[in-house]
C-alpha cells in the first residue's frame, strides 16, 4: 500500500482499481479554459463530468490526467470533475513540448523548484498536489530545451519520489535517449512509464524498454499512427512475453479541445472513430484480447496490476 495524491487529497493505492494511466480532460494552450472559453464550446463542465461519469459507470475508478500546464492544465477544473463525477484524477506536474521562447535560458535547477513546488505544496496557488511528473520529446528526439526538463523532472523525482511519465516518439525509438538520460540523473528505470509505446509495433525495440525496467504506456486508442488492431496485437505480444504486469493501457484521450474553424479532423469523425469515450478500453480492446486468447486473469488485471505497482515502486 501507497499513499499518492489525486485532485481530492491523499489516495491508497489498494483504492484505485481500473486506471486509465494517460488521459486529458482538457487539451489547449495554456490559460484557454478560463480567459477564451467559447474556444473550447459551450456546457465545458457539464461535459467533462458527463464524460467522467460515464467511465465510473463503466467501471473506469481512476484517470492519470496528463495535462501539464502548456497543454492547458486546469486544477480547479480537475478537481471539482472528479467531486461531481466520483473518478479519482491525479494530475501531473513538469511540461509537455511547447517550450516557451522566454523560457529559453531557464536552467534545470529552476524548473526543478517549479515542479517540487507543484508535487509538495500544490498547483495555481491551491493544495492540489501532483502526483506524477511528466516530459516529453518527439519525432526530433531530445533537443536543448527537453533535455532541461527532463533534467528536473528527473531530480524533482528523486526529492518526492513521485514516478515519472515519458511522452516519447516510439517509431524513432527515441525513449533510448530520454532514458541515457533519466540514467545520468540516477533514477531507477522502474519508477519511469514510456508512453505512446504502441505507435511502433517494433517489439524488440518495447522489449528492450522493458528489459530496462520501465513499465510501457500503450496508449492513443484507437490511434492514428498506426491501427487499432495492430495496437492490440502488439499488446498481445507482450503479454505472451511475461509483461502483463507493467502495461498500462490507455487512451491518451480527451473531452475539452479548441474547436477551430477548420480542423485537421472534425469532431463528427473524432466520433465516428471512438464512440466509446474513455471505455474504449473496455468495449474494443479487451473484447479483442480476448478474442486473440488472452485469459480473463489477466484481462482482469490489465489497468489494474500494472499501474498499481507503478505507483507501489513494485
Amino acid at each position: 500500500m501507497t499513499v499518492i495524491n489525486s485532485v481530492l487529497g491523499p489516495l491508497d493505492t489498494n483504492d484505485i482499481g481500473f486506471t486509465l494511466m494517460h488521459e486529458h480532460l482538457i487539451v489547449s494552450p495554456a490559460g484557454v479554459y478560463r480567459d477564451y472559453p467559447e474556444l473550447l464550446g459551450s456546457n465545458l463542465m457539464e461535459r467533462v463530468v458527463d464524460g467522467l461519469k460515464k467511465a465510473k459507470e463503466g467501471g473506469i475508478d481512476t484517470i492519470v490526467d496528463a495535462t501539464t500546464l502548456d497543454l492547458g492544465r486546469d486544477i480547479e477544473l480537475m478537481a471539482e470533475a472528479s467531486r461531481r463525477s466520483g473518478v479519482n484524477i491525479i494530475a501531473c506536474s513538469g511540461w509537455w513540448l511547447d517550450f516557451p521562447r522566454f523560457f529559453q535560458g531557464v536552467s534545470v535547477e529552476q524548473l526543478e523548484e517549479l515542479f517540487l513546488r507543484e508535487v509538495e505544496e500544490g498547483i495555481s496557488g491551491t493544495n492540489i498536489k501532483a502526483g506524477i511528473l511528466k516530459s516529453a520529446s518527439d519525432i526530433n528526439g531530445v533537443t536543448s530545451n527537453e533535455e532541461t526538463v527532463l533534467r528536473a523532472v528527473a531530480r524533482a523525482h528523486l526529492k518526492t519520489g513521485v514516478p515519472i511519465m515519458v511522452h516519447s516518439y516510439s517509431p524513432g525509438q527515441v525513449g533510448r535517449q530520454q532514458l541515457a538520460v533519466l540514467r545520468e540523473e540516477g533514477v531507477d528505470l522502474k519508477r519511469v512509464k514510456m508512453d505512446h509505446s504502441n505507435d511502433t509495433t517494433d517489439v524488440e525495440y518495447l522489449t528492450w524498454l522493458m528489459e530496462q525496467g520501465c513499465y510501457l504506456g500503450l496508449d492513443r486508442y484507437p490511434g492514428m499512427i498506426t491501427s487499432s488492431l495492430s495496437r492490440t496485437k502488439t499488446m498481445k505480444a507482450l503479454i505472451d512475453a511475461g509483461y502483463a504486469d507493467r502495461l498500462c493501457p490507455s487512451h491518451d484521450g480527451t473531452v475539452l479541445r479548441v474547436l477551430a474553424a477548420n480542423p485537421i479532423i472534425t469532431e463528427e469523425e473524432r466520433l465516428r472513430r471512438n464512440p466509446h469515450g474513455y471505455l474504449y478500453m473496455k468495449e474494443v480492446v479487451f473484447p479483442n484480447l480476448r478474442e486473440m486468447g488472452v485469459a480473463e486473469d489477466i484481462l482482469n488485471s490489465l489497468c489494474v496490476v500494472g499501474p498499481r505497482n507503478f505507483f507501489e515502486d513494485v
